[in-house]
């Protein structure tokens, strides 16, 4: 009788965390081919690595204090389904990836279920940005933390939590099958007409709250540059959303689905207007100069801007401590105020290299050029349950 392969459960919430899962099956499949399984919760990209998700995580792509509060019930709900994947599949090792709130409720329900199960943590609350008594919260769940930043470490071993530096992955995407030309073909772009990318978010709230005041600057843009190529990649958990939206529009704008998609558009784009979250470090590795933008709920921005230490949202700027790009962020996001800084940045060549140039030694300080997460990830895994 052959032995039973090693079952990893693997939980992600939200659109970078289902990359994270899915790069991280694919490296545990390299090294331990049919001798692994995968069962858990994700989206598209883990559903193409084998693990089924028995609901749509767009529902729980949640941000925000008093979001996360009115989405309670659901968040426990759903738990509490993740839960029953374990109780019925045994699996030997649970990964459970960002998405603070509801993998810390996974987590809780997996220790009590089966204590000895090792659970891991993939990616830490930014502790060091705001709310650090999470650190203990998490060292009193987990047995194991997975980082993306090195200087993640001493704030979670201090409570006696093992960590591994894996890396970014989002400093690890491979570029060189992007075809900036295939891009330009297929939008009707020459190749020297302007394109600016439009990144308004993975998660529904932000879709609501952000892109209005992106669809704005977009229309002035267009107004003051009709040769302006408009391109809008949509993540899958909004894509529908996003489509019906752009749709609307008074300017014609293409909205492309898909990594490879994405990465053409990345290498040709001129500048992106982008949503803060991971997919400004995607944009800074491939060379593209960005204006970032941000809305919470009132209530939600009121409380954190109480709680959070830094002055930076994004990866790149708080690793540079300089707004190497600029940040507007709520009632600074605003069409007008984008489209100035945006309008900037098509108009100066100068300006864009000098972004560029600041934003790659900002992603040097961030360990960009380092190992593979997703095989860094796999190691440490195997380590944990004994098989490294």
């Amino acid at each position: 009788m052959s032995a039973r392969p090693l079952t990893v459960m693997l939980v992600a919430a939200e659109a970078s965390g289902d990359d994270r899962g899915a790069g991280l099956a694919r490296a545990l499949r390299r090294r331990l081919g049919d001798r692994v399984r995968f069962v858990g919760v994700g989206g598209a990209r883990m559903a193409e690595e084998g693990v089924q998700s028995p609901f749509d995580i767009s529902e729980l792509s949640i941000f925000g204090l008093v979001e996360g509060l009115l989405a309670w019930r659901k968040v426990v709900r759903r738990a509490d389904e993740t839960a029953a994947i374990a109780a019925r599949e045994k699996p030997d090792v649970a990964v459970l990836i960002d998405s603070w709130g509801f993998t810390l409720r996974v987590a809780q329900r997996l220790r009590k279920l089966d204590p000895k199960l090792p659970l891991v943590k993939y990616v830490a609350p930014q502790v060091w940005a705001t709310r650090p008594g999470r650190a203990k919260t998490l060292a009193g769940t987990f047995d194991h933390l997975l980082s993306i930043h090195a200087f993640d470490a001493p704030w979670f071993e201090a409570h006696g939590l093992p960590v591994t530096f894996v890396g970014n992955s989002a400093l690890n995407v491979d570029f060189s099958g992007a075809d900036p030309a295939r891009l330009r073909r297929q939008i009707g772009a020459g190749p020297d007409d302007p394109i600016l990318l439009v990144l308004p978010g993975s998660r529904p709230s932000e879709i609501e709250r952000v892109l209005p005041a992106f669809e704005q600057a977009v229309h002035i843009l267009k107004d003051a540059r009709p040769e302006l190529h408009v391109v809008v990649p949509a993540a899958p958990t909004v894509a529908a959303t996003v489509k019906g939206r752009v749709a609307g529009w008074p300017h014609r704008a293409h909205v492309l689905e898909g990594e490879a998609a994405k990465h053409d558009a990345m290498k040709a784009a001129t500048v992106a207007l982008a949503c803060s979250g991971t997919v400004t470090t995607e944009l800074a590795l491939a060379g593209v100069p960005m204006v970032v933008g941000y809305r919470l709920g009132p209530m939600t921005h009121a409380i954190l801007k109480r709680l959070i230490k830094t002055k930076w949202v994004t990866l790149f700027n708080i690793a540079a401590q300089d707004f190497v790009a600029p940040e507007l962020i709520q009632d600074e996001c605003t069409g007008p105020r984008l489209a100035a800084e945006v309008g900037r940045r098509l108009d100066d060549a100068g300006l864009r290299r000098a972004q560029v140039e600041r934003q790659y030694a900002a992603l040097d300080r961030m360990g960009r050029g380092g190992p593979d997460p997703d095989e860094a990830a796999a190691e440490a895994v195997l380590r944990v349950v004994g098989k490294g």
